[in-house]
């Protein structure tokens, strides 16, 4: 008998059928003598429509307000996936995030937990044996008391953080997924679904394009060591035995990990716009007066490359930044021409990253070069490379990004045979 969470995205809560889908894979493990904290996402679909609804309303609308619109979603789903569980004969009661409390900044729509008080949760499980039924998402700002939301995907992180507060053996993510592939399968049909993937793969993972998982989720669970067990809501929950391992991917400390291969996946994003910065007089300073411009705007940059002339009188700059913030990124840079002294700016939106990840990366030598070597026998022109010390990422033309990820995944050995 173990503490478990258990995590079901949108698609797995989308309806009535599913939600009583759910609460038979919630009794299976009630059944088991488990004690178990649910969290709910909102109903697929159903965020988009709240969002919809704000911006219809006002386009330029109140952030808090807007935190109390969309957190609504969740609490629909905790409600009915408790009255679902009542019907088995399950003891159950739903949970609004303020109502564990669990404390986050006051940053509305994409708020960071800062805390929570597990402590009526794991009194409960004590004394009724009762599962706790979490509206994913959302939180309270203590000193205002205003609700607030994660951002998107925050259901994972309220899953991990819920995990880490009341000392669970592991948290399990139901999505309609059975796990974490080697890469996209829609993309190479022979990826492989992997058994084991260490904390940092994952988190690398998903910041380079991986959508299995929320970032921020992936960082608590690594943070205190919370296993996270990702699996399918879509296995009938009769056919899986509670105290076996179902299909699914267990990420983990490194240390749980006999053997690793040198590579464990390619992750890959066509959401990137890439700017150069031509002719900038090479002074102490430069790249601050770039930069500065851009993390004032909180626009994330990823990757950085500079070629300086022969002389060393003027470097070029090559940045990428998110493409959503392409526009802005490029207006803010026109806006400090003036201080940057550039003399040209060149920009591109058909870019792709490729990116190649595994801790394996660590003792073998050599690993990035057989891509440069793979790639260019396949006339795929490489842009600009970053590398730290467990993933290498490439800026190619966005038109070879599928031909790429299929190139790397079969020259690192991870096709299925």
């Amino acid at each position: 008998m173990g503490r478990l969470v258990m995590k079901f995205g949108g698609t797995s809560v989308a309806n009535i059928d599913r939600i009583r889908n759910v609460a038979q894979h919630v009794k299976r493990e009630v059944d088991a003598g488990h004690d178990v904290a649910v969290v709910v996402s909102a109903m697929s679909g159903k965020t988009n429509e709240l969002v919809a609804w704000a911006t219809e309303t006002s386009p330029l609308h109140d952030a808090r307000e807007y935190d109390a619109i969309v957190a609504s979603g969740e609490q629909v789903t905790s409600g009915l996936l408790a009255i679902a569980l009542q019907s088995l004969g399950i003891q159950a009661r739903s949970w609004q995030g303020w109502q564990i409390p669990i404390h986050t900044s006051d940053a509305h729509a994409s708020a960071r937990i800062t805390g929570i008080d597990g402590s009526e949760l794991i009194q409960r499980f004590k004394e009724r044996k009762e599962v706790a039924v979490i509206a994913g998402f959302q939180g309270i700002h203590e000193a205002t008391g205003r609700v607030t939301t994660l951002g998107r995907g925050g259901s994972d992180t309220s899953a991990v953080a819920i995990a880490a507060a009341i000392h669970a053996d592991r948290c399990d993510i139901y999505t309609d997924v059975d796990g974490v592939y080697t890469t996209d399968p829609r993309v190479v049909p022979k990826a492989r679904r992997l058994e084991k993937v260490a904390f940092e793969e994952m988190l690398e993972m998903a910041s380079l394009g991986a959508k299995v998982l929320q970032v921020r989720s992936v960082e608590l669970g690594m943070v205190h060591n919370v296993p996270v067990f990702v699996r399918s809501s879509f296995d009938k929950p009769e056919d899986i035995d509670p105290h076996g391992t179902p299909p699914g991917t267990l990420i983990c400390s490194e240390e749980e990990i006999m053997e690793s291969q040198v590579v464990t996946g390619i992750a890959f994003s066509k959401d990137e716009a890439q700017i150069s910065v031509r002719q900038i007089e090479d002074k102490p300073g430069i790249a601050a007066a770039i930069f500065g411009p851009l993390a004032d705007a909180s626009i994330n940059v990823d990757m950085i490359v500079q070629n300086v002339s022969e002389d060393g009188k003027y470097t070029d700059l090559t940045f990428t930044v998110p493409a959503s913030e392409y526009s802005r990124a490029k207006d803010t840079i026109t806006k400090a021409k003036d201080k940057i002294g550039y003399k040209a700016m060149d920009s591109a939106t058909d870019v792709a990253k490729v990116s190649v990840i595994g801790i394996g990366m660590r003792s073998h030598a050599g690993v990035a070069a057989q891509a440069f070597k793979a790639l260019s026998e396949r006339n795929i022109n490489i842009r600009a490379i970053t590398t730290s010390e467990i993933k290498f990422s490439l800026l190619i033309d966005a038109a070879y990004t599928e031909l790429a990820v299929r190139t790397l995944h079969t020259l690192y050995g991870l096709d299925q045979a």
